[in-house]
């Protein structure tokens, strides 16, 4: 599964909206809008994006 799915997994379950959990997991509301878009983060961001999941999991 790519990071988006992952994210769109993480939000289903957690009802988290998309701006909210880039804010939260990253500092960047416009996120998972820009990955929508095709933006590819880097190596340490996805590490930071995997990291917010694993602590905050449903």
């Amino acid at each position: 599964m790519t990071l988006l799915g992952r994210i769109e997994h993480y939000r289903a379950v957690t009802g988290t909206s998309a701006t909210r959990f880039g804010r939260r997991a990253v500092n960047d509301p416009r996120l998972i809008h820009d990955m929508r878009r095709g933006r590819q983060p880097g190596p340490a961001m996805v590490a930071r994006v995997e990291a917010f999941m694993a602590e905050h999991r449903a």
